[in-house]
C-alpha cells in the first residue's frame, strides 16, 4: 500500500509525515514537493519524494502513479494558478492514475459555509464527489497556531485584542489535526464522507483566560470593533493584505462560521483532545 502526502514540507504535512512513519513505515510513503530544494530535507530522512506542482497537471500524472491512498492537503490561495484550478488538477490526476482514496483537508461546515475562505473548498469537495473516488472530507476547524501573534504578544504582557465579539472557534493544536488525518488515511480510524474536526468552541475572551492560566501572566483583554482593530494591527506593522485577511476571519468567527460542535475529532483520534490550557502550554514551549 502506497500513501501519498501532499504539502509534506509545510507545518501540517511535517506533523502528518511523522505520524505516517509511525503507522506504515518509510517504505510505504511518498511525499510530494514542488522543488528539489524543498525535497532535499525529506530525502535526507529517507523519504521517497516526487516533484510536482498542483498548477502543472502534466507533472502530477507521474507523481501519482502507483499511489493507493492520498492525503490531499489544500494549497494556499493567491498563487499564479488559482487554488480552484490547482485542486481541479489534483482531483483529475488522481482519477486518471487510479488513486483509490482521498482524505482532503477542507473547511468547517462545508457547503453551508458563507465564509469567503470556504468557497474553494466547496468546489473541491464537489470535484472529489463527482470523481467517484472514495474519500473523506476533513473539515478542519482553526489551528491554535493561527493565533501565534496574538498569543505571543499577550504572553509577553501586551493587550490581547480581537474584534470577533462573542463568536466561538473550535481551536486545537495543528499536530492533532495531522494525527486525525493520518488515522483516516491509514484506516486506523473510520473514514466517513465527512468529519467535522473541531475542538470545543470557545470565545476569544475564554481563550484569553486560558492563556493567562497557561502562561501565568496577566494582560488586558480588549474587545474592539473592526475599525479600531484595524488601526491596532496597522500600528503594529501588519501589512495591509494581512490585515484584510485577519478582519475577514474575525468576521467569520463573529458570524458563527467556526462555531462547530462535534465529537468527530476525539472519535478519530481515539482519545480526548488536549485541554485548551494544556494546549496553550505546549504552544508556548515551542
Amino acid at each position: 500500500m502506497n500513501y501519498l502526502l501532499t504539502g509534506a514540507t509545510g507545518e501540517l504535512g511535517t506533523y502528518a509525515l511523522g505520524y505516517l512513519k509511525e503507522q506504515v513505515g518509510l517504505d510505504n510513503i511518498v511525499a510530494l514537493a514542488r522543488t528539489e530544494e524543498k525535497a532535499a530535507a525529506l530525502r535526507d530522512q529517507g523519504v521517497e519524494v516526487r516533484i510536482a506542482d498542483f498548477g502543472d497537471y502534466a507533472s502530477l500524472i507521474p507523481a501519482f502513479k502507483g499511489i493507493d491512498r492520498m492525503l490531499f492537503v489544500s494549497s494556499q490561495p493567491g498563487g499564479a494558478v488559482s487554488r480552484g484550478e490547482q485542486h481541479k488538477n489534483v482531483v483529475h490526476a488522481a482519477k486518471e492514475t487510479g488513486v483509490s482514496f482521498i482524505a482532503y483537508t477542507s473547511f468547517p461546515r462545508g457547503s453551508v459555509s458563507n465564509s469567503p475562505l470556504a468557497q474553494d473548498h466547496i468546489l473541491t469537495e464537489q470535484l472529489i464527489a463527482e470523481s467517484q473516488i472514495p474519500h473523506t472530507f476533513l473539515r478542519n476547524n482553526w489551528y491554535l497556531e493561527n493565533e501565534t501573534d496574538t498569543l505571543n504578544a499577550a504572553a509577553a504582557g501586551h493587550p490581547f485584542t480581537y474584534s470577533a465579539g462573542e463568536g466561538k472557534t473550535g481551536w486545537a493544536l495543528k499536530r492533532e489535526f495531522a494525527e486525525a488525518a493520518v488515522n483516516v488515511l491509514t484506516g486506523k480510524a473510520a473514514a466517513p464522507e465527512i468529519l467535522e474536526l473541531s475542538g470545543t468552541p470557545i470565545t476569544y475572551a475564554a481563550l484569553a483566560e486560558a492563556l493567562k492560566s497557561a502562561s501565568g501572566k496577566e494582560f488586558d483583554v480588549v474587545a474592539m470593533n473592526d475599525a479600531d482593530y484595524e488601526t491596532v494591527l496597522s500600528n503594529n506593522g501588519v501589512p495591509e493584505p494581512v490585515i484584510g485577511f485577519i478582519l475577514m476571519i474575525q468576521n467569520d468567527i463573529r458570524n458563527g462560521e467556526l462555531d462547530v460542535t462535534s465529537t468527530d475529532f476525539e472519535t478519530t483520534l481515539g482519545k480526548p483532545l488536549t485541554p485548551i490550557v494544556e494546549a496553550l502550554k505546549e504552544f508556548l514551549q515551542e
